[in-house]
């Protein structure tokens, strides 16, 4: 897909870029009441292991509060309490979302599990770090999705997609974050410094790997296999050149439930990559999308791949 004909078709335009400083100076002395203080032994602002670790923690929790929030209402239609969502940057309102009207048990059993698996997660993060924790970003649930499902071609113009309408949007809506988080979380990790926080971290990929999969699944089971392949190819529009996406099936017409290279390995994607997706845009941007004032913290600019 042409990635100028991805921002046109999904209205958008390129954004104010903000500084991308994973080793800013801001965070390194912010950890004090959190895990990471405790974990790095209180050193000072010229450790700048703790500042990588502060950026790439706080890099998450954003991504975090983004799921939080959509499988919350999805399943309660409410979202984050306010004692969940505070820290330092703006804090931000978010557009959209309600409770699903699911068609069958399982789905609507998977969809309570995940949401509390997303809570537990922006809870455990915040707690790990402290006062350096970055609050909520400003985060669209409704104008964002429309956008990519139209540059997608899931729908065409003029046309409305609401993730939360029924059970296979809300499955396809779910689709763009999980695969997006396993390769997130993957992509990261050789930037946390600190191996207790490494091991955190594998174990919230293991989590988002798992509801990838069952995502996945359902949506196979579904038979909505175009609709997924075309989000894919639109993923893969925004990232770069490589290839780091794969639908449900492969060219064979076989599933695919695991997306992964030759080895059988999963996919890794650069903290610049992830927000290209999120900010629907392949160029070095600082906000769009799902959040429409950026991410708060360090880490809060797309890569340039226009």
């Amino acid at each position: 897909m042409d990635r100028r004909r991805f921002l046109r078709a999904a209205g958008l335009t390129g954004a104010g870029v903000a500084g991308l400083g994973v080793l800013g100076s801001g965070v390194a002395s912010a950890g004090e009441g959190g895990l990471l203080d405790g974990i790095l032994g209180g050193r000072g602002s010229e450790d700048e292991s703790a500042v990588s670790d502060a950026a790439v923690l706080n890099f998450a929790l954003n991504l975090e509060y983004l799921e939080a929030e959509f499988y919350l209402r999805a399943v309660t239609g409410e979202g984050l309490a306010d004692s969940q969502v505070d820290g330092r940057g703006e804090l931000g309102r978010v557009t959209g979302g309600y409770k699903v009207p699911f068609e069958t048990k399982i789905g609507r059993q998977y969809a309570e599990e995940i949401a509390q698996d997303e809570k537990a997660h922006v809870d455990f993060l915040r707690t790990a770090l402290g006062d350096a924790k970055v609050a909520r970003p400003e985060i669209d649930l409704q104008d964002a999705f429309t956008a990519a499902a139209t540059a997608a071609g899931v729908i065409g113009p003029g046309e409305t997609f609401d993730p939360f309408k029924d059970e296979t949007s809300f499955l396809l809506g779910a689709f763009i974050f999980e695969d997006v988080g396993v390769t997130a979380y993957k992509g990261a990790a050789p930037l946390v410094s600190n191996k207790t926080f490494l091991e955190a971290a594998a174990g919230i990929l293991a989590v988002e790997a798992y509801h990838a999969g069952l995502v996945r699944t359902l949506l196979l089971q579904g038979g909505a296999a175009d609709a997924v392949g075309k989000i894919s190819d639109a993923r893969d529009s925004l990232d770069g050149p490589s290839d780091l996406d794969q639908g449900i099936v492969d060219r064979n017409g076989s599933a695919n439930i695991v997306p992964a290279d030759e080895n059988s390995i999963a996919f890794s994607r650069t903290p610049g990559q992830v927000l290209n997706i999120a900010y629907l845009n392949p160029d070095a941007v600082g906000s769009g999308g799902f959040f429409p004032a950026g991410v708060n913290g360090e880490v809060n600019t797309s890569d340039a791949n226009g």
